[in-house]
């Protein structure tokens, strides 16, 4: 194995082809059989003085974290599109380069969330729960009734990558399609859903509320028992972006109470131990912050991770930098 390869190291086992690449081109220690926590990414980098370091939510680098890291490490390149367990500006102003992964997960995440949709307003969950039990009976005609999706109104709150796939697989359930921006998009890529400027405005008029954007910084939830309220009785909440967004304790008191029919999440307050006062709910379908769980995407974001890695070798510009 040559020196001049590039000495890495990486928190958690990638997919087999990325597993293979690092096994050509670079320098690093055997996979771990478990994801590194920080104090374990920290130490071994010590030991083996990487210039990138690969890295998920497993090992947050924040704080005493970054100024504790080598000086070898120039690049943190996080498996993910979200930054919610790095310090950015701490990393960058110790001139430490940070890549993510856009793009290449924003279908499987639209698609998770379409299967969250379509599993709340049909009550998968307790239909589920029914078959596994033996079923037994004759359903009658008004029992365990769901809600149909087509035609229905979807509320999107951020309309980034994420939203606008989710709004194009809507439009093929003839939805009718509201959104909530930070600034409103161009109408080329708006596709006939309509802006709401006011959040305030936008949700009695939803049917179905979904959430895609990143957590605030403040990391106080955007959805309240005052949000909750002006969504009309009887509507459904999917959140596949990020468990902060979300008052827990409002969100199951609204459940309890049938102001909500039901909600579909994938992310929670407590990962990956979610509240169980929401693990008890009959009318949450859940899934376990699986958005990117394929192969294909998967596999992607490795290969890109490893893709800012060569680049930075080379000096070449990274492909998804992410600055500040």
């Amino acid at each position: 194995m040559s020196d001049t390869k590039p000495r890495i190291l990486r928190s958690v086992r990638l997919l087999n082809a990325a597993e293979k690449r690092i096994e050509t081109d670079f320098i690093a220690p055997p996979p771990p059989t478990t994801p590194l926590d920080t104090a374990a990414i920290l130490k071994l980098a010590h030991e083996f003085q990487p210039v990138a370091i690969l890295v998920t939510h497993h090992s947050p680098l924040k704080g005493a974290d970054v100024a504790a890291l080598p000086e070898s490490v120039k690049l943190i390149a996080t498996v993910s599109v979200g930054l919610d367990h790095l310090d950015v500006p701490a990393l960058l102003a110790r001139g430490i380069a940070v890549s993510n992964t856009p793009d290449v997960l924003t279908d499987c995440n639209a698609d998770l969330a379409m299967m969250l949709i379509i599993a709340a307003c049909r009550r998968a969950a307790e239909y589920y729960t029914l078959m596994k039990k033996g079923w037994g009976h004759t359903l009658g005609m008004d029992e365990m009734l769901g809600h149909r999706v087509t035609g229905k109104t979807l509320g999107i709150i951020g309309m980034g990558r994420i939203g606008q796939a989710v709004a194009r697989r809507a439009r093929g359930f003839e939805m009718n399609v509201l959104y909530h921006n930070r600034r409103r998009l161009d109408p080329a890529h708006e596709q006939g859903a309509n802006y709401y400027e006011s959040l305030e405005d936008m949700l009695p008029k939803c049917n179905i509320l979904s959430l895609h954007l990143p957590a605030a910084p403040s990391g106080g939830p955007i959805i309240t028992a005052r949000t909750l309220a002006l969504l009309p009785r009887g509507s459904v909440l999917v959140n596949a972006a990020r468990g902060a967004l979300v008052d827990e304790t409002a969100l199951i008191d609204a459940l309890r109470s049938g102001h909500l029919f039901s909600a579909g999440l994938d992310v929670y307050q407590n990962e990956p131990n979610p509240d169980p006062r929401i693990l008890a709910l009959p009318n949450v379908f859940m899934t376990p912050h699986a958005g990117s769980a394929t192969v294909e995407t998967r596999t992607a974001m490795c290969m890109l991770a490893l893709d800012n890695v060569t680049a930075l070798v080379a000096g070449k510009p990274l492909p998804t930098p992410v600055t500040v």
